[in-house]
């Protein structure tokens, strides 16, 4: 592995700007700014999208307070990393809900308005992330190696494994790739090999960066958000094409942001 290119990368997910969890921001700053990745990548849902959303929000703030909040929180991110750093960011559910052509989130004359691209004053940096669209589908997913990030469409207790698999399928279906997702907001221990059963071990692998956002909503009162936490998925993974992959060809682990 010595002779092999390696990248180094660093994932979060779900933020729900303007309610992140500043606490877990400043510590995450932190891990980047003393370990800073060749590939950043933010695995989704940087906006609530409340101004938008076809549910009551408890959150009284526009849209453009969500642009202005992502902006800053871009912006920190970026000013811990070195200008080299590949940002990436792959869409989520509540990010594309602002895209979406649905007549009960925003009328059809104004989604010409409502991309964050083409904002005047923040869309310029938004630009600077390379954006991967909110799609059940390969083109949905960032690859690195042999390791691909997505946001996430279920969140079941099991749609970690169950997702990855299908993922797996999409992506090829070649063995011993890691998958590294969000969207549950509940952070694994570390890398988790599926499984067929509890006896029988499937060679594709998953970690999920639970949620930098609120860890305690109103909306989730009557909800069970114990399995809630911040973290951070880091690791490294050789960029060759390895005719026979293996788990050799990337490392990964999950850092814990609140205890």
């Amino acid at each position: 592995m010595e002779s092999i290119k390696k990248a180094t990368f660093a994932a979060i997910s779900c933020i729900h700007v303007p309610c992140e969890n500043t606490e877990a921001k400043q510590l995450m700053l932190s891990a980047l700014s003393d370990n800073p990745p060749t590939h950043f990548i933010l695995l989704g849902d940087l906006f609530d999208a409340g101004a938008v959303s076809v549910h009551p929000s408890e959150f009284e703030h526009a849209l453009e307070d969500e642009y202005e909040s992502g902006h800053k929180y871009l912006s920190d991110i970026m000013e811990v990393l070195p200008d080299s750093t590949e940002l990436i960011w792959t869409h989520g559910n509540h990010d594309d809900n602002i895209l979406a052509k649905d007549p009960r989130r925003s009328p059809r004359g104004l989604r010409s308005l409502l991309s964050w691209n083409k904002h005047y004053q923040f869309g310029e940096l938004f630009r600077k992330w390379k954006q991967i669209p909110y799609s059940k589908s390969k083109k949905g997913m960032y690859k690195l190696g042999q390791v691909y990030f997505y946001h996430g469409f279920d969140a079941g207790a099991n749609s970690d494994d169950l997702e990855t698999l299908q993922m797996a399928m999409m992506a090829g279906g070649h063995a011993h790739r890691l998958f590294i997702r969000g969207h549950t907001h509940r952070p694994t221990v570390g890398v988790v090999q599926c499984k067929r059963s509890l006896k029988i071990k499937l060679p594709w692998y998953y970690a999920n960066a639970g949620t930098m956002g609120p860890l305690n909503p109103d909306y989730m009162n009557r909800r069970d958000s114990s399995g809630w936490g911040a973290a951070m998925v880091i690791g490294e993974a050789a960029l060759s094409e390895p005719r026979r992959p293996s788990t050799s060809d990337w490392d990964a682990h999950v850092v814990q942001f609140d205890g």
